[in-house]
């Protein structure tokens, strides 16, 4: 299996500074308005505890009523420019996968590239770009609007 099999990258582009932007992917809050894998799912709880060896607990629903929960813990933190963290389904049995996020300037806006790296095959790394893709969209629709 090669890397690219493992390995998850995307790119977003969105019209706030990136001060705002790190703030969605780490104030509870915030993060209870986006952080779910389609427009008519919803995000019911948000733990973060943000320092590095801090951990964070976040929930997804679907319209089903089916909860998925993710839970890690915070690997690097360098506000407003990097976030990075485990990854880990509650209750899964898959390996535990790592996450990096960086914010970079774009004008009057702020690129995210999101690398999620570990993944045991290429579905289980299709399935989370499907979900990341989602989250992303939430973000630009219901957080960061134009």
């Amino acid at each position: 299996m090669s890397q690219t099999d493992t390995e998850l990258r995307l790119e977003r582009r969105y019209d706030a500074p990136a001060d705002r932007v790190f703030e969605a992917w780490t104030n509870p809050e915030v993060l209870r308005r986006w952080w779910a894998a389609g427009p008519d799912w919803e995000c019911p709880q948000a733990e973060v505890d943000l320092r590095v060896g801090g951990r964070y607990r976040l929930a997804m629903r679907n319209p089903e009523g089916e909860t998925h929960v993710v839970v890690g813990e915070y690997t690097a933190i360098s506000a407003p420019d990097h976030l990075a963290y485990t990854w880990a389904w509650e209750g899964g049995d898959a390996a535990e996968t790592l996450v990096s996020v960086d914010f970079r300037p774009d004008g009057d806006g702020t690129t995210v590239v999101l690398t999620h790296t570990g993944f045991p095959d290429e579905r289980a790394r299709e399935m989370h770009a499907h979900g990341w893709t989602g989250c992303l969209d939430n973000l630009g629709a219901r957080v960061l609007k134009p």
